[in-house]
Formats: structure tokens, C-alpha cells, sequence
């Protein structure tokens, strides 16, 4: 969703509940478009920091920024009454919180360049991207149609085995809560679950849509990607 249209919905919002706070997750929006979500009416924004603006280095954590009252009172409830943000953990992070903040900006203007090199590859293979390349982008997901279960499998494999960790593994479909159907995804990242630097997830179901993101280097991810098609181009139709 664009800042523009959460701009809109914030507007919505405050007309039939001006008392309402507004807060959004912005996963994996940050540092995709000019503006965040408090320059267009939210009350506040919130996120992880093992996505985009942990920038691939941090290794735990979440942020929220916005309006002072109300993240106070978010950090009241999460660490204790009266000591609000004067305390929290610090998991001996610090300095890696903030080195990859520093990196995020660059680091997600790479997953970009990759989601627009994944999404011209696959169109020119004749798959539905959504985005399509150059189009203006809201985060660093690509969609592509592949249009059946062996395809996904076979992007999956394409894909992990040039990821960096676990290269060699097989990716399953299997159960994922909050998913009615079993869900494929291919992960090899140095930190556990940072999306952001590269991977791919998809639910085993019609149109079998398979979503890419993330990416630290586009070199890599390029060459990631066509790996990827070169596996699904090798299924039999």
C-alpha cells in the first residue's frame, strides 16, 4: 500500500473516530518512498528491525516511532510502569541496531533494484509480475503468477540453492499458522527470518503467486533470480 493511500485510510479514520490512535505496521515499506506513514496523518509506526531498516546487519529487535505521549505509553506497557523508555533490552545489541540503520537505506535500495530485475526476468518468460519492472514500488515484495504447485517448487529450489546458508537444503511445503493452505518458502539467511536478505514465500494454492523479496546485493540477487527461472523453465508444462 503507497503512503498516499495510507494517507487516504488515515483521513477515513479520523472522520469517524478522531479520538482513534493510529498506528502502522510498516514492514517492509521503510525507505521505499519518500515519505513514512506519520508524514501523511499516523499516530505512530511500528516495525521490525530484521527487516528493512535493520539494514540485513541487526540480529533482533523492533521499533516504533511517532507521536512522544504514545510511545511512551507503548513503552510503559512493554517494560514497566513509571520507567517507560529510560530502560529496555539491549541483548549486548547496540551497536549493531544502530550500524544497520545506517545500512538500511542501501540495503533496501538493493532489494529494489532486485525485485525490478526479478520481476523484467520473469516477464519476459511470459509469467504475470506484479509489480511490473519500472513500476513505482511501495516495498521490497515481488509478486510472480507461476500458475502451478511444480513451478513454485521448482522457484523454491532454484532459489534457496544460491542462498548463502543452508544451500544445499530442500524447501517443503508445510503448515504455517494464519494460513489455510500449506505454505513454501526458501530461506537462508544469516540472521534467522531477516526476509530482508533474500528470500521467498508462497502459499500452495491457485494462482500459485510466489512472492520474492529482500536482497542486500542485487549482483547476487540477479544471479539468484535467474537461478530461480532457470529452474521453473526446466518443468514440464
Amino acid at each position: 500500500m503507497s503512503i498516499a493511500a495510507i494517507g487516504e485510510l488515515v483521513r477515513l479514520v479520523r472522520e469517524r473516530a478522531p479520538s482513534a490512535a493510529i498506528v502502522v505496521d510498516n514492514c517492509y515499506g521503510e525507505f521505499v518512498e519518500f515519505d513514512e506513514p506519520c508524514a501523511v496523518g499516523a499516530d505512530a509506526v511500528v516495525g521490525s528491525l530484521i527487516k528493512n531498516p535493520g539494514g540485513g546487519v541487526a540480529v533482533s529487535g523492533a521499533y516504533i516511532a511517532g507521536n512522544a505521549a504514545l510511545v511512551e505509553r507503548v513503552a510503559e506497557r512493554i517494560f514497566a510502569p513509571g520507567l517507560g523508555a529510560a530502560v529496555g533490552p539491549t541483548l549486548d545489541a547496540i551497536r549493531w541496531l544502530f550500524a544497520g540503520l545506517h545500512r538500511a537505506p542501501r540495503a533496501v535500495a538493493e532489494s529494489l533494484k532486485t525485485m525490478d530485475f526479478a520481476a523484467a526476468l520473469f516477464a519476459e518468460l511470459g509469467y504475470e509480475t506484479d509489480p511490473p519492472c519500472g513500476a513505482p514500488r511501495t516495498d521490497i515484495i515481488q509478486a510472480i503468477r507461476l500458475g502451478s504447485a511444480a513451478k513454485l517448487n521448482a522457484f523454491a529450489r532454484g532459489l534457496q540453492r544460491m542462498l548463502p546458508v543452508n544451500a544445499r537444503a530442500t524447501p517443503v511445503a508445510g503448515p504455517v499458522p494464519g494460513y489455510a493452505d500449506p505454505v513454501l518458502m526458501a530461506d537462508g539467511a544469516f540472521v534467522a527470518g531477516s526476509t530482508l536478505e533474500l528470500s521467498c514465500d508462497a502459499p500452495v494454492r491457485p494462482p500459485f503467486e510466489v512472492y520474492l523479496q529482500g536482497g542486500l546485493d542485487s549482483a547476487h540477487g540477479a544471479l539468484a533470480a535467474m537461478s530461480a527461472a532457470s529452474a521453473v523453465e526446466l518443468v514440464e508444462t
